[in-house]
């Protein structure tokens, strides 16, 4: 496939409206030895180079400033799939590896609660699900390729350049750009989801054994009000029973997302009826129970755009954390339309991921595209970073390598890493900067 560029600045703006850039020149590369020519063509100008992946993170981490975009429309392949395992190129969206995957009888073992993210952008900014046992897509990565700033093509697993593997898994782009990503599969299988609600004080009263008992556990408490939306994700022997189409459309997108975007235009412009919505919308759902192949039921369309914080904060301090964010609310002024959603993972390996090292829940809130934020994450980020937070990477947050650095066990190895195959920092960016220094 032959390589595009453009030397117009285009102007590229994220999902959520509140990242854009005009980059110098964008690129869509074919190969790793395309992209490995436009690498060295932007050092040799004196420009940085950055990827974009779906653009559906709230930070500027994917942001090109005036340097050169590498765009992922080229890089979409499958180049190889077996039993065990399955190569892919960066730029395919989750998505479309679902249902490869399904079209061989085979499944990623956890995964987030949406599919349109491309995989390098996903691993590369450590999105994750929720589960007891298995933890983010990053951690599911069994090998990879990578064109560093020196123009290399370089392939990493545990055995093969074992070190820029660890860094890379999820490295925020700051190491060179990934060209494709080995992920572990297993055979396909069904999730039964059975979702309820329950008060905010029982579910924090019996969240021990709600994580423990169920494989895939999750949240979602309505400020405002007492009431949570709980979601019990496990695996069946089947047989299937999916929602009826109807219902699945009625309740998983027109009620979900049309008539909420409508509620929080609403709420947008008349702030005083956000709690009365809260308490509308904390009645609105229902129990209920279906089982369904496992990429269906782990992710949902989200159609409303937001923007949006999470944290995540040692599993043990959770229910603390919970309850002093209730209590934060409820002596405030702030009026917050969207639930706050909570979610579980294992401790991992990955020097940057937010779950390393240690067990942790996660804490995201969000508000309306639009709304004026009132204090709102400020106040939950000190309130997560009292607890020794670690900010999800592709989410709003205002920490800097200072803070980074005493949250972080393998911080100072991966910046270590960066000096060595980046030391003209090539792949820098101002969100870089930031949160890893200079």
């Amino acid at each position: 496939m032959p390589q595009a560029s453009t030397a117009t600045r285009a102007r590229w703006t994220n999902w959520a409206g509140n990242q854009s850039a005009r980059p110098a020149r964008a690129a869509e590369p074919g190969t790793a030895e395309e992209l490995a020519k436009e690498i060295l063509r932007a050092a040799e100008q004196g420009r940085t180079v950055k990827a974009v992946g779906s653009g559906h993170s709230f930070t500027s981490i994917a942001s090109a400033g005036d340097g050169v975009q590498i765009r992922p429309h080229a890089l979409t392949a499958v180049r190889a799939i077996d039993r065990e395992a399955v190569t892919v190129e960066s730029g395919l969206p989750l998505h479309r590896l679902n249902r490869v995957l399904a079209a061989e009888g085979l499944s990623l073992t956890n995964m987030g609660d949406i599919e349109v993210q491309t995989v390098a952008g996903a691993t590369s900014t450590g999105t994750h699900g929720t589960g007891r046992d298995s933890g983010s897509l990053a951690a599911q990565v069994r090998a990879l390729e990578i064109v560093l700033a020196d123009g290399s093509v370089k392939r990493c697993s545990p055995t093969e350049n074992p070190r820029l593997f660890q860094g890379a898994r999820l490295g925020l782009g700051a190491l060179g750009v990934i060209t494709a990503l080995t992920f572990g599969v297993e055979p396909a299988f069904l999730l039964t989801a059975h979702e309820q609600p329950m008060d905010f004080d029982e579910v924090l009263e019996r969240l021990d054994d709600l994580t423990a008992v169920n494989e895939h556990f999750e949240f979602y408490w309505f400020p405002h009000t007492d009431r949570c939306a709980t979601k019990r994700n496990n695996r069946s022997q089947g047989p299937a029973a999916p929602l009826p189409r109807f219902k699945e459309w009625l309740e998983d997108d027109f009620l979900s997302n049309t008539v909420w975007e409508g509620a929080c235009r609403v709420g947008r412009r008349f702030p005083g009826s956000i709690p009365s919505i809260a308490a509308l919308a904390s009645r609105a759902w229902s129990e209920r129970s279906f089982t369904d192949t496992a990429y269906r039921v782990f992710t949902s369309p989200r159609k409303v755009r937001f923007v949006e914080m999470e944290y995540a904060v040692p599993r043990e301090a959770v229910a603390e954390v919970l309850r002093e964010l209730k209590a934060l609310v409820e002596r405030s002024d702030w009026k917050v339309s969207f639930p706050v959603e909570v979610r579980f993972a294992p401790a991992d390996d990955l020097w940057l991921s937010t779950a390393s090292g240690r067990d942790s829940a996660y804490i995201a809130v969000h508000l309306y595209r639009g709304t004026a934020d009132q204090g709102y994450f400020t106040g939950v980020e000190q309130l997560m970073t009292a607890h020794q937070g670690r900010p999800h990477w592709g989410k709003l947050h205002t920490r800097d390598a200072e803070y980074l650095a005493g949250v972080y066990p393998h911080f100072g190895d991966f910046t270590a890493l960066r000096d060595e195959v980046d030391p003209r920092r090539v792949f820098a960016n101002d969100y870089l900067r930031r949160v890893l220094g200079a």
